[in-house]
């Protein structure tokens, strides 16, 4: 399982890249992993100031469907349009293709109360 090191995690498998007051989310290698073949993604939430593990969407697998928590407060100001076609880029690029939405921080700083790459892959084992 791949974790870069550059990202934070969440206990509910999300990852976030902050830059600045901005930050791209998705989940990880090890969320993917154990969902399966992932068929469609639901996110509606674009444009909506939302707190911290409020559900932001939806992942639908082949066996099951997940809810999408987001790790820090602020407001979603864009959704990956490539995942309506290609849901199947969370499955073969998480961290890359695969991102899900991009969002303004209300504060940055929250995002350091989230797991390092190390806490994550010790959590999953």
């Amino acid at each position: 399982m791949n974790y870069p090191s550059n990202l934070k995690y969440t206990k509910d498998h999300e990852w976030i890249l902050v830059e600045g007051n901005s930050a791209t989310i998705g989940i990880t290698d090890f969320a993917q992993h154990e969902l399966g073949d992932i068929v469609f993604i639901d996110i509606n939430t674009k444009g909506k100031s939302m707190k911290a593990e409020e559900i932001f969407g939806t992942v639908e697998a082949v066996k099951t469907v997940s809810d999408l928590y987001l790790p820090v407060n602020g407001t979603i100001i864009e959704v990956n349009a490539d995942l309506e076609s290609n849901p199947d880029f969370v499955n073969s690029d998480p961290y890359g293709k695969g991102w899900m939405i991009k969002m303004t921080i209300d504060n940055p700083s929250d995002a350091d109360q989230l797991m390092s790459a190390e806490a994550y892959t010790s959590m999953v084992g």
